[in-house]
């Protein structure tokens, strides 16, 4: 990797129009804006974008700090809409997780912000989503969750609920998958959920993850404005009824404003009504909760389950174990990708003890 956009080693920031505010790096909101976006007007994952900007921004990051990282799929594409100075690579369907893995290992002290998708994370690539957390790497790993595959005209994912049904696709037969519970059972040492239309909480958490030594789970429930359809989807904006006249032409989807909750108070439970008159609830963590406990965290994950609700907040955070580059000891001040071969090739007497090792 190489830097780009910097003058002696300091950002190139353009030179400010009057009366716009810059933060403390001397960079404006729009040096971390990216191009715009491709996605249906009213997708959730636009306003994920929007936050990561906004906690980049406030955070005093430097865009060229950061390496973006992601799979296959709608969410996949994210990346291109934020810090457009960053690094990045979009990886193959399911295998983020190891490209990412091993951006960390080449220059650790890049900021990773991963954008992944349910089916991206568990469907293809669940054995590397849950091998990512055991290893703790120092990653912001965003899940863009709407229940199906966007991409690919609609089908369900792991994540879709059980007895969902959608009109071009039948009736979901299985069990979904909780990321919050997966990440739990696999030691992630922060893990989180939110919900993209809560714009506060979504930039709290992410300005939170983006602070956090090792991996950071976040499971954002992000409607899909025009697959997941049915009335009382846990995911999703339904576009319209099954006795309706149907809403899926793929040429054309109806603009809408996208769902804001405004203020919503900690312990509060909030049904939200989405576009076609159809309900999510949602209920944020109280103020006085130990995200510490990690049985308490567990109890808190079954318990939603058995309410229907979608329990928001930071759920679970460890900052006791240590990252993926502590546990090798990296070098703190020099990356691996600056490092000449004659730093990285072992002396010939190193070279000849180890194959007398093999004799």
């Amino acid at each position: 990797m190489t830097d780009t956009g910097r003058t002696n080693g300091k950002p190139a920031a353009a030179t400010p129009a009057p009366n716009i505010q810059l933060n403390l790096v001397g960079l404006s909101k729009n040096d971390y804006r990216g191009a715009a976006t491709t996605l249906c007007a009213g997708c959730g994952h636009n306003s994920i974008s929007n936050q990561i900007i906004a906690a980049a921004y406030e955070l005093n990051i430097v865009p060229e700090d950061v390496i973006k990282l992601s799979g296959i799929g709608c969410s996949s594409k994210s990346p291109a809409y934020f810090l457009n100075r960053s690094f990045g690579f979009n990886s193959l369907h399911g295998r983020m997780p190891s490209v990412a893995t091993g951006a960390m290992f080449g220059d650790h002290r890049l900021k990773a912000i991963a954008t992944s998708g349910d089916g991206d994370t568990t469907n293809i690539g669940m054995g590397q989503f849950k091998h990512i957390m055991r290893r703790n790497a120092p990653i912001v790993y965003i899940v863009e969750n709407n229940g199906v595959y966007g991409l690919t005209k609609g089908q369900f994912s792991a994540t879709a609920e059980l007895g969902l049904q959608l009109k071009y696709q039948g009736t979901n037969q299985f069990t979904p998958v909780d990321i919050v519970q997966e990440a739990m059972a696999s030691g992630a040492t922060f893990v989180a959920r939110s919900f993209a239309g809560d714009a506060n909480q979504v930039k709290s958490l992410i300005k939170a993850a983006l602070s956090h030594n090792g991996l950071a789970i976040i499971d954002i429930i992000s409607p899909c404005v025009t697959f997941n359809n049915q009335e009382d989807a846990r995911h999703s904006y339904s576009w319209g009824r099954e006795h309706e006249e149907p809403l899926h032409d793929f040429t054309f989807v109806p603009r809408e404003q996208e769902i804001q909750l405004g203020e919503f108070p900690e312990g509060t439970t909030r049904t939200v009504e989405m576009h076609d008159g159809s309900t999510i609830v949602l209920k944020k963590l109280e103020r006085d909760y130990d995200p510490t406990d990690r049985a308490a965290a567990m109890r808190l994950i079954e318990e939603s389950h058995s309410e229907a609700v979608l329990l928001t907040g930071l759920i679970y955070v460890d900052e006791s174990r240590p990252s993926l580059t502590e546990l090798y000891g990296l070098p703190k001040d020099r990356p691996l990708n600056r490092m000449t071969d004659k730093d990285l090739r072992p002396a010939k007497k190193m070279i000849e003890l180890a194959n007398a090792m093999m004799f």
